[in-house]
């Protein structure tokens, strides 16, 4: 079993094309999302370096870091649910950074496929499935016991949750209401704001000390 430091980690997917995205994330998301959405890759790219899972690192940051873009103002969507819009924003943008059309297509699957949680099949799409995975330690706290308490820990202080709660349920919420066949829309009748209440990465012993 492979485990690498968070430097480590980070380092592995910066390129170009990442700090493109990175920009572009950072321009359009507040801080809570911005980090959450780094969080996603940290845990994905950790459990994938982990359990040796061959996968993308610049495919997986990217994607990481526009999984939720469909969320925000300037690219939401009337017609669609935000994970088909925000993997669509990510294809323009991999488009623009010259990416070959076969691996700019990737985008949208992975950014579509991570509401769908555990099913995404690893041997089919080692990316997608990282993703998802991700994404539920994030929302839910699912899969957090595959990290030591240390580096939770560590984590967190690196990018904070700050008001990531608050804000994604708010999101949620806005869009089940607008969007009543939507993956958000299901997840407030499953009672959301109870699970995420509930995530282990929020237990007060893992947070930075105030101030930091």
């Amino acid at each position: 079993m492979t485990r690498m430091t968070l430097d480590d980690l980070m380092v592995s997917s910066e390129t170009a094309v990442s700090g493109a995205a990175l920009e572009m994330a950072t321009a359009y998301f507040s801080s809570a999302m911005l980090n959450h959405s780094l969080r996603v890759y940290v845990w994905a790219a950790a459990h994938g370096t982990s359990q040796n899972i061959h996968f993308d690192p610049e495919l997986l940051f990217v994607a990481s870091l526009f999984h939720d873009i469909g969320l925000v103002p300037e690219f939401d969507s009337h017609a669609v649910s935000f994970e088909e819009a925000g993997g669509q924003v990510a294809r323009v943008f991999a488009a623009g950074a010259g990416w070959p059309a076969e691996r700019r297509e990737r985008l949208p699957e992975l950014i579509s496929r991570h509401v769908l949680g555990d099913s995404v099949d690893l041997s089919m799409d080692p990316e997608g499935h990282l993703l998802a995975r991700a994404a539920g330690v994030e929302i839910t706290g699912r899969h957090a016991d595959d990290f030591s308490p240390g580096f939770r820990a560590e984590v967190l202080q690196r990018y904070p949750r700050l008001s990531f709660i608050e804000e994604f349920l708010a999101l949620s919420h806005e869009q089940a209401q607008r969007k009543p066949d939507s993956p958000p829309a299901t997840w407030i009748r499953t009672n959301l704001d109870a699970r995420m209440a509930d995530n282990p990465l929020d237990d007060s012993s893992l947070r930075p000390p105030a101030g930091d």
